[in-house]
């Protein structure tokens, strides 16, 4: 009888549990039943899957992508089951998400009332930072990610665009001076992020062509709603995606500075997940609902007063 089912959740079980031993405990197996069922699994498809050693069990490339599908069609047949049990119910169950912090505030968290209207059944397990978070390795299934995109399996539906725009407070441009020109940068305060992906350079236009100006200041830190907060406090010059900056611009709190030099600073926004055709219900639900009102928070944002150059 093919058990291929059987044999895909009992090797997901053991990439899980780091060893045959305790992957044979939480399925109330022998060690050696369970060790024979994947090496079947291995013969049948005629690759080695994990590489074992005294110590450790590590995948090879090969185990990596069949372990990332297996979770994917093991999670597509129980939503399957559960929604024939069910008569064919509303989508259910949990959805880990991951957005940046100030974006996942300003425009995912007002969405979410009217997403639980609509799906009560799905749990949003929601984690905000400015980190980049690994899909496959955090068991994340959307990611909201601001910047290029890195080369990879995944699939993306894109938000839209945002403007990095550099600002400081009246307070602040009135004891040390504004900078008029990319060069004045060099001798102010600018905040600036830690995390591994941040680029410790500002590229701005400077006659005619872009410069990267690589600037320094007394705050390095992982997300952008601390910038925020600490250029509106006065502490330094910040640069930061505008949709941190509409209330902040318009109470006066915030000035932005030296416009003409960052016409070109965009960054894309996209909403990753990983596979399209074995997407569970649930994950298709929040996409659905949450894009185009994402969409549309950037679309509305009233402090854009330049577009990208389309290419």
């Amino acid at each position: 009888m093919d058990n291929r089912a059987g044999e895909m959740m009992v090797f997901v079980q053991v990439v899980e549990a780091g060893s045959f031993s305790e992957a044979a405990r939480l399925l109330l197996m022998t060690p050696s039943t369970v060790s024979k069922l994947v090496a079947r699994l291995e013969s049948r498809l005629g690759v080695r899957l994990i590489e074992r050693s005294t110590r450790r069990l590590a995948l090879t490339r090969e185990g990596e992508f069949y372990y990332q599908r297996s979770q994917e069609l093991l999670a597509a047949l129980d939503e399957t089951e559960q929604q024939i049990a069910q008569g064919g119910a509303e989508p259910e169950g949990l959805i880990r998400v991951s957005s940046s912090v100030t974006f996942g505030v300003a425009a995912l968290e007002p969405i979410l009332p009217a997403f639980w209207e609509a799906y009560p059944r799905i749990v949003v397990d929601l984690s905000l930072s400015d980190e980049t978070v690994d899909l496959y390795l955090d068991r994340t299934d959307v990611a909201i990610r601001v910047g290029k995109l890195p080369d990879s399996n995944l699939m993306a539906r894109k938000i839209g665009t945002t403007k990095r725009r550099i600002v400081a407070s009246p307070a602040y441009l009135k004891k040390w001076g504004t900078p008029e020109t990319p060069e004045d940068l060099l001798r102010h305060n600018c905040l600036g992020f830690n995390f591994r992906r941040a680029n410790p350079v500002w590229p701005m236009r400077e006659g005619g062509r872009i410069v990267e100006r690589m600037l320094s200041g007394s705050l390095l830190v992982n997300n952008g709603e601390t910038i925020r907060r600490m250029a509106i406090a006065g502490v330094g010059i910040g640069r930061i995606a505008d949709y941190h900056l509409r209330d902040p611009i318009a109470k006066g709190e915030l000035v932005e500075l030296l416009v003409d030099s960052t016409i070109t600073d965009f960054d894309d926004i996209h909403a990753l997940y990983r596979g399209a055709q074995l997407m569970p219900a649930r994950v298709r639900a929040f996409l659905d609902f949450t894009v185009p009102r994402m969409q549309k928070f950037l679309a509305d944002d009233p402090t854009k007063n330049a577009s990208p150059k389309q290419s």
